[in-house]
């Protein structure tokens, strides 16, 4: 476990530092079409049988360890054993968070309340001035997400994602706008 990315916990989650030993679980949940459609072209489709050990071993664990990303499992507190999901800030330009969740869980608020923990890791522990997350238009409840948390739409163009070429908004809010968003 990286000590630079903590255990985070909200009112109902633990979000927990990806480690290769959540693999067997990713892969579980992770290659299913809802799941991905809205993903970068680079999450290969099909997904491969090793794919999540693969990523977490060769990207995920390497990143983690340099300081450029930090990747979280997301588990409800009720039941801290099962990974649900998953959500990672990356210091990238114009591209800072991602996440995705199992779609059972989805529609209860939970990655608001996983994307609320970990924008507050990356203004306050990060020290990071903005926050910009990218998004397929059509991707309605990510969109929702970024409305909900106050950020604002900044620029659109268009992305590959997994299931083609669609148009795209980058979605932005500043460390002072969270700030006095959330009384920090």
């Amino acid at each position: 476990m990286n000590s630079d990315a903590p255990v985070l916990n909200t009112p109902r989650l633990e979000l927990r530092p990806l480690e290769l030993a959540d693999a067997e679980a990713v892969q579980a949940l992770f290659p299913r079409w809802d799941i991905v459609r809205f993903l970068a072209r680079n999450v290969p489709w099909p997904y491969p049988a090793d794919g999540a050990l693969t990523y977490i071993r060769d990207h995920v664990l390497p990143a983690m360890r340099d300081g450029t990303e930090w990747h979280w499992s997301i588990r409800l507190k009720s039941a801290p054993d099962r990974l649900i999901g998953a959500i990672t800030l990356m210091d990238k330009p114009e591209n800072n968070r991602g996440f995705w969740l199992d779609p059972a869980f989805q529609g209860q608020g939970l990655m608001s309340e996983a994307c609320a923990s970990v924008t507050e890791f990356w203004f306050e522990t990060l020290e990071r001035p903005v926050l910009h997350a990218p998004k397929a238009v059509a991707n309605e409840r990510s969109r929702r997400i970024s409305v909900r948390a106050g950020m604002r739409m900044i620029a659109t163009s268009e992305r590959d994602y997994v299931s083609g070429r669609l148009p795209e908004e980058l979605w932005e809010i500043t460390r002072d706008e969270w700030r006095a968003r959330s009384g920090g």
